[in-house]
């Protein structure tokens, strides 16, 4: 293993690999920053680019785009409520918030922080735990799938205001409905697509990221114009003011760090799972263990709100490298492009990479560690003007990002079917919006949906229809124990509540 590392080290410190983890993570932080154009559509790009590289190099081209991509989503998610990727989805619930009370700059700095310490530290796990993870996540099967995903569902709680557990609830079911548009996977027939061709791959998650949030915040930017508030928070720009964060502050992230790192890099290691299963689940944790009084401030510009998903989108990218490098499974639909451009570098990704190409294993990792580095020098120094974003009349901004969103979607699939759909899904979210109703619900729903359905009827397969696989596993009974738990932690404070305030009126009766 040693012998591995120092055989990586030397690889990932030679001047043209060094020179590409500096391109692939500025350019991954650019192309991250436009709303709709995400790190697959950026690597897919760069496979042309690499073959004439060394497959170490071109490895390393692909990684720094991955993560930069990811980091750089932030930007656009926290100043314009538009999720540069979907993996960033949950960084708008709090940044947005906070940069439209004049924190712009300190929401950027909170961001960039979490995305190196979440890198960072899963770059470590990945390090140190690599060949140990490979032999663990190949124990997990359909059953334990099915009941992560489940876990996955609970943490629905978490986007749930004040009486809100029934919209919320609504929202998730109606997010798993709307996964279940196009082809069965299991029986391969096409269903709810009323006879169109356009549906029979289903609903994009892009599609829908962008319409729920960036189209229809947009939309109700021009349908509930607000009063100069514009030119306040221009002056409030012209003194962005320190971006150092007070030790209160650093506090506050700091165990949220320790906790969102650990479960966005366990998230990533599964295959299938991702960064942006590992950012709600970190978000939804995170609230969950909320004090009362913390928990009114999620959603409102939640320092812990911000921190968690953006640790855990970060650590979940390195993650992901465990399956693909260890067993050649990809851990998200981005790893999935780049085994196939491992493939046709001619290397096999599998246990036997260790073995026959360590260089090409270690020397990715170790340059996760200089990726993260780089991150954070090119993106703290830009962040006064980035925030300089806000500063743009309204009259801008809001068709710059009914722009990129209509474009962003356009240029992934080139199906103006997908441009119909979004303008719909807009008009619908604007109407529940309007209503009140969360939409980062349906999102989880949506995302969890057709992974719970396919490994639910793979398990009830595998025990000949029978329900005993809930139970029959240690892994699968304790996951669904935790996301029972999850379930009646609400229920069990509101309950608490309730019977305080009982008890206090008979006192005041008295008195």
């Amino acid at each position: 293993m040693l012998e591995g590392i120092f055989s990586g080290l030397t690889t990932a410190i030679m001047p043209i690999n060094l020179l590409m983890v500096v391109v692939g993570c500025f350019a991954g932080t650019f192309i991250g920053m436009l709303p709709g154009l995400g790190p697959i559509t950026a690597i897919a790009l760069m496979i042309p680019i690499t073959y004439g590289f060394d497959p170490s190099t071109g490895l390393i081209l692909m990684a720094g785009v991955y993560y930069g991509a990811i980091f750089g989503g932030s930007t656009s998610s926290i100043l314009i409520n538009a999720p540069g990727v979907a993996g960033t989805v949950a960084t708008a619930f709090d940044g947005y918030p906070m940069a439209q009370q004049g924190k712009a700059g300190k929401a950027l700095a909170i961001a960039a922080y979490s995305s190196f310490s979440g890198g960072t530290i899963a770059a470590i796990f990945l390090l140190v735990a690599a060949p140990a993870l490979a032999s663990v996540s190949l124990s997990f099967q359909s059953a334990d799938y099915f009941a992560l995903m489940v876990l996955g569902l609970t943490a629905v709680s978490a986007f749930a205001g004040k009486g809100q557990v029934l919209k919320a609830i609504t929202m998730t079911l109606f997010g798993i409905m709307l996964s279940t548009i196009g082809t069965d996977p299991a029986a391969g027939v096409a269903r709810f697509t009323f006879g169109s061709m356009d549906l029979v791959d289903g609903i994009s998650f892009l599609l829908l990221a962008m319409s729920t949030f960036a189209l229809s915040e947009a939309l109700l930017q021009i349908l509930r114009p607000t009063k100069d508030t514009r030119s306040d928070e221009q002056k409030a720009l012209k003194n962005l003011g320190s971006m150092k964060l007070s030790k209160d502050e650093v506090k506050t992230m700091t165990p949220v760090i320790a906790r969102s790192s650990v479960l966005g890099f366990f998230t990533g290691v599964l295959p299938g799972a991702g960064a942006t299963i590992a950012s709600f689940l970190a978000y939804g944790l995170e609230r969950n263990l909320a004090s009362a009084k913390e928990k009114l401030q999620f959603g409102k510009g939640s320092i812990r709100g911000l921190t968690a998903p953006e640790t855990a989108n970060n650590a979940a990218c390195s993650g992901s490298f465990v399956p693909l490098l260890t067993l050649g499974i990809p851990g998200s639909g981005t790893t999935a492009v780049m085994m196939g451009a491992l493939i046709s570098y001619g290397v096999q990704p599998g246990p036997r990479l260790f073995v026959e190409q360590p260089d090409v294993f270690w020397s990715v990792i170790i340059s996760m560690y200089i990726g993260n580095i780089v991150l954070l020098v090119l993106n703290l120094p830009l962040i006064p003007y980035i925030s300089r974003l806000l500063a743009l009349p309204q009259q801008l901004l809001v068709p710059f990002v009914l722009f990129f969103s209509l474009i962003g979607v356009y240029l992934v699939t080139f199906n103006t079917m997908d441009i119909h759909l979004m303008v719909l899904a807009a008009a619908i979210a604007i109407g529940l919006r309007l209503l009140n109703y969360p939409m980062a619900p349906m999102l989880l729903g949506f995302i969890l949906g057709e992974m719970m359905e396919e490994n639910l009827r793979r398990a009830l397969m595998i025990s000949d229809g029978s329900i005993s696989f809930l139970w029959e596993r240690p892994i699968t009974l304790v996951i669904l124990l935790i996301s029972i738990a999850f379930l009646l932690a609400p229920l069990v404070g509101n309950t608490r509540q309730w019977l305080r305030k009982r008890k206090a009126v008979p006192n005041d009766g008295e008195m």
